[in-house]
C-alpha cells in the first residue's frame, strides 16, 4: 500500500472517530488512604455510587464524571494527581468548603507573569482560580467559567446542573440584558427570547447577542 493510501485510511478513521461519542466517565485517584480519601471526599457532599469491592466512586454535584480510588486500582504514586473543578462563583464555592473544614488557598487569577492575588478585575472566564488538596495531596484547581470559549462545547442544546447554576445564569443575562436595554433605549418586549439566546451562548462560546 503506498503512503498516500495509508495516510488516506487514518484521515478517513480519524473522521469516524469524530462522530462516535467517547464520554469521559471515571478519573482514578492514587491514594494510601482510602478510608481517608473517602471521608474527606464525602465531606465535600460528592455523591457515593454503587461499586464492586475494592473501588470507591464518588461524583461531583453536577458533574457526569466520577473519581474512583482503591488499594489495587493505579501504581501511580499517592498524591500525584492534578485534577479541574469548573464552578460559576469561585467565592461562594470557596467559602462553602472552607466551611466545610477543607484548606483552601486564597483566590488568584493569572495575569501576564504569573498568578496574581485576588480574583480577575475583569471576573473574566478561566482566569480566576483557587486550589485544596486531599489528604493524600491530590490537587484539585478550582476554575470559574462562566462562558467558553468557541468550539468548547458541540451544539447549541445547554443544560445546567443545579438551580445554583441556572440562578446564577440568569442574573448574568439580566445584567447584561439591563445594559441591551439602554443602547436600544427603550423596553425590550421580548426579553425572555434575548434571555434565552444570551444563556446559550455564553455557555456554548458563541457571540453573545448584542
Amino acid at each position: 500500500m503506498s503512503t498516500t493510501n495509508v495516510q488516506g485510511t487514518k484521515a478517513a478513521a480519524i473522521e469516524d472517530l469524530t462522530t462516535i461519542d467517547m464520554k469521559l466517565e471515571v478519573v482514578v485517584l492514587p491514594v494510601a488512604d482510602v478510608d481517608g480519601a473517602k471521608e474527606f471526599y464525602g465531606r465535600l457532599g460528592w455523591r457515593m455510587d454503587r461499586t464492586p469491592p475494592g473501588v470507591v466512586q464518588l461524583t461531583p454535584h453536577g458533574s457526569a464524571c466520577s473519581v474512583q480510588f482503591g488499594a489495587t486500582l493505579t501504581s501511580a504514586a499517592p498524591g500525584s494527581g492534578k485534577e479541574y473543578l469548573v464552578v460559576d462563583d469561585l467565592e461562594a464555592t470557596r467559602e462553602a468548603l472552607v466551611g466545610a473544614g477543607v484548606e483552601v488557598s486564597p483566590i488568584f487569577h493569572l495575569g501576564p507573569d504569573g498568578p496574581v492575588d485576588g480574583p480577575d478585575p475583569e471576573r473574566r472566564s478561566y482566569f480566576s482560580r483557587a486550589t485544596f488538596s486531599d489528604p493524600d495531596g491530590n490537587v484539585w484547581v478550582l476554575q470559574e467559567i462562566t462562558t467558553r470559549l468557541p468550539g468548547r462545547v458541540e451544539g447549541t442544546e445547554t443544560t445546567f446542573a443545579s438551580t445554583a447554576g441556572l440562578e446564577s445564569a440568569l442574573v448574568r443575562a439580566a445584567l447584561a440584558h439591563g445594559e441591551h436595554e439602554k443602547r436600544i433605549g427603550e423596553r425590550d418586549e421580548e426579553w425572555p427570547k434575548w434571555y434565552a439566546a444570551y444563556m446559550v451562548a455564553e455557555a456554548t462560546g458563541a457571540d453573545l447577542p448584542r
